[in-house]
Order: structure tokens, then C-alpha cells, then sequence
């Protein structure tokens, strides 16, 4: 199989994960180290493939939306009209996607819930993905010189730190449907809009 594509397939697979999957550095560091792809090629291919997942992602959490409760639905109405009437709270979501260290599959499917537009944030993790990957491609060897490979991905699925902020970031989630946004922020001058189609 063409390591371009083998690459896209276990990257964006990874990124359809909703929790405890596989951090992605992982599999860039070790395609870094076992394949002769190029660097701009393989930071390219693995941004490309983590945003498609994570749009996907974002999908599968908007459908399973609409199958939640009318409250629910209406608790993250509410929210959704609160995020989208403030133009900075969007900007500072967007710049927050591009750079933030947290797993983002939780953030992914919090707007899938919300329903707000996708297609912004995946634009957003897109570019932030180019700079950290290329970050990770490029130390690949340095890393493999003083550590091993099998050992730092073992830690990640497996340390107490990484578990406990998965499990945070779920709660997170669970919590945000559970809110009722609409009287801690006020309820909306008019009806929420439609969820978006992107």
C-alpha cells in the first residue's frame, strides 16, 4: 500500500476516535522514522487526515444530537445563539483550536453537539496542525535518539495524567448538554438559529 495513503488511513482513523485514542504526534514520529516520505509531504497528509477526522467526528456528535431530549436540544440551542451573537468569543474559539495542547476530540464534538459551523474550526485545527506537526516530523530522529518509541506511546495511553484529563474532557461534555445556557447567559432575543449545514 502507497505509504501516503497508509498514513492518511491510520491518521484519520485515529481522529475518529472520541477518547483514548492514540495521540497523533505518535504515528507522524513513527512514519517520520520508518518511511522515506518527505517532510512537507508527511506533515501535509497527516493534517489533511486528522482535520477530515475530526470533521467527521464533529458529524457523528451533531447526529447523535438530534437524537437527544428537547431540553438538551434546547439547552445547547441556547448555547450555540450565545457563541454565535459574540463575534470575539468565535475569534478566540478559532485561535484557541489552532493552538491548544488539550486532545481536541472532546472540543469536536462539544460543536458537533452545539451545533455551531464546522467547517471554521476544522480551518483553524487545519493550520494549527501544520506548525505542531511539522514540529514533531522534524525532532523524529532526535526523539528516537533518546527515547523509545514504544515507551512514549505506551505512557501516553497509559499515564494517570493523560486518563484523568480524557476522563475531565468527557465530563466536560457530558456537563455542557446538561447546562441550561439559556438562563446562565441569557435567553436569546429571537429563535435559535438552524444548525448549520457544513
Amino acid at each position: 500500500m502507497n505509504e501516503y495513503v497508509l498514513l492518511f488511513l491510520v491518521v484519520f482513523a485515529v481522529n475518529l476516535l472520541p477518547a483514548f485514542g492514540p495521540p497523533t504526534w505518535s504515528v507522524i514520529l513513527l512514519f517520520g522514522l520508518r518511511s522515506q516520505l518527505p517532510l512537507p509531504a508527511l506533515v501535509l497528509t497527516a493534517a489533511l487526515a486528522s482535520s477530515s477526522g475530526r470533521y467527521v467526528l464533529a458529524h457523528l456528535f451533531r447526529l447523535f444530537a438530534s437524537r437527544l431530549s428537547e431540553k438538551t436540544k434546547a439547552n445547547l440551542a441556547a448555547a450555540r445563539a450565545a457563541f454565535e451573537g459574540k463575534r470575539h468569543s468565535g475569534l478566540m474559539a478559532l485561535v484557541f483550536f489552532a493552538v491548544s495542547p488539550l486532545p481536541s476530540a472532546q472540543m469536536f464534538g462539544a460543536i458537533g453537539l452545539a451545533g455551531v459551523r464546522i467547517a471554521p474550526f476544522v480551518g483553524a485545527f487545519f493550520l494549527g496542525r501544520l506548525v505542531s506537526y511539522s514540529f514533531y516530523a522534524g525532532s523524529a530522529q532526535l526523539v528516537a535518539e533518546h527515547t523509545s518509541l514504544g515507551e512514549t506511546f505506551q505512557e501516553t495511553l497509559t499515564s494517570p495524567l493523560s486518563i484523568a484529563l480524557q476522563l475531565v474532557l468527557l465530563a466536560g461534555l457530558v456537563a455542557m448538554t446538561k447546562i441550561d445556557w439559556a438562563r446562565w447567559l441569557g435567553k436569546p432575543d429571537e429563535k435559535p438559529p438552524e444548525q448549520p449545514r457544513d
